[in-house]
């Protein structure tokens, strides 16, 4: 199942898995049913989840039920646990959308919820993060996710997400990241697929951030607080959700 799950990955388009995943995950909900693992998003547990990953994939990854990934149960931990992001009015940007976030959060009533993204099937403005389409001070709460990492000018994009969060608004801007390395890789001259896997993890990255991120973040103008969440979380409810212990939020604030 990890190779069959690796060469999808690696050989159909996003744009196009994520279509087809609205019919196939109903489908893998059900066979997969079971108690040892829960995922908090839904609620619903499993007697094992999904493989996943570009290169070595990681056992227990994707939930069946809502497709989320490990940083998806920590932010949506986090955002339950932490914030007032579920019961006070909102006005929310969520760039390149999750598909196990999309329904949830619209269906949140007080959310004034919208979606953008260049390619992304599933969202609601077609907008490029490095020149959206959106006045200064708008939102309360921005999210793009596992985004900057594709973006070359990812200090133009974290420009605009600062430009359009509102004075006092919260931005969580996730992003595979080496904990242990201190500053950023990048090469731009690297540019096909092939290489940029090689040398970046996943075919569409142009880089990978080290600890020096959340001061990239801080010059553009973000007050960031580096929020290693899971530490709150017990070894038993890690395991049961299936997370990733030492994974960072980087929490910002304008």
């Amino acid at each position: 199942m990890k190779k069959l799950f690796k060469l999808i990955l690696n050989i159909i388009p996003r744009p196009i898995l994520i279509k087809v995943s609205f019919w196939v995950r109903p489908l893998i909900a059900f066979f997969l049913k079971g108690t040892t693992y829960t995922d908090p998003i839904d609620g619903k547990s499993f007697r094992k989840f999904l493989p996943y990953g570009y290169g070595i994939q990681r056992p227990n990854a994707l939930s069946p039920s809502t497709f989320s990934l490990e940083r998806h149960r920590l932010l949506w931990l986090y955002l339950k646990n932490e914030t007032d992001f579920f019961s006070k009015p909102k006005k929310v940007l969520h760039i390149a959308p999750e598909q196990c976030f999309l329904k949830l959060f619209k269906n949140q009533n007080n959310l004034d919820y919208t979606t953008a993204d260049l390619y992304s099937p599933i969202a609601d403005v077609k907008a490029d993060i490095c020149n959206l389409p959106f006045e200064d001070n708008t939102f309360d709460v921005v999210f793009a996710n596992h985004v900057l990492e594709h973006i070359e000018d990812d200090k133009k994009a974290m420009q605009e997400l600062y430009r359009v969060l509102k004075l006092g608004g919260m931005g969580i801007f996730q992003i595979p990241q080496e904990l242990e390395r201190e500053t950023t890789y990048e090469d731009f001259s690297i540019t096909s697929p092939e290489e940029k896997k090689k040398h970046f993890g996943q075919y569409d990255h142009v880089r990978i951030y080290g600890r020096d991120y959340f001061n990239r973040l801080r010059k553009v103008g973000f007050t960031v607080n580096e929020v290693n969440y899971s530490k709150t979380i017990s070894g038993d409810l890690i395991r049961k959700y299936c997370l990733v212990k030492g994974e960072v939020l980087p929490v910002c604030f304008k």
